[in-house]
């Protein structure tokens, strides 16, 4: 009769190896959905700035001329602003796309490794 004694160590080395790149897959999603909320944050953050310019502008213009001309000054820094903006989310989602799809090569690879290493 063969005695087989259950190796804890064995079996949460084999779990922690076969879990690591779900660990990371999380972590680059927690940090990713960070930086959303971050980049969001900082273009409410632009909205309310130029909101308040805005009425700013409306209290401080002697003529519609005045007013218009400050109007005009306001939206194009926005617009510009918006233009970095959109330039930083592409920087996101790209830093966020290669890193969704390192996870996802060293997962396969990982795969691929255990399964040559058993069919042997």
């Amino acid at each position: 009769m063969t005695d087989t004694h259950f190796d804890a160590k064995a079996f949460s080395e084999s779990y922690r190896s076969a879990f690591a790149p779900v660990l990371k897959a999380q972590q680059a999603g927690v940090k990713t959905f960070d930086r959303l909320g971050r980049y969001q944050h900082a273009i409410a953050g632009d909205y309310l700035d130029w909101s308040v310019a805005q009425a700013k502008a409306v209290l401080d213009a002697k003529t519609p001329a005045e007013l218009f001309s400050k109007q005009m000054q306001l939206t194009t820094a926005l617009s510009e602003q918006m233009r970095v903006r959109a330039q930083e989310f592409m920087k996101l989602a790209t830093e966020a796309q290669s890193g969704l799809t390192d996870v996802v090569t060293e997962m396969t690879s990982k795969v691929a490794s255990e399964t040559k290493k058993r069919a042997a």
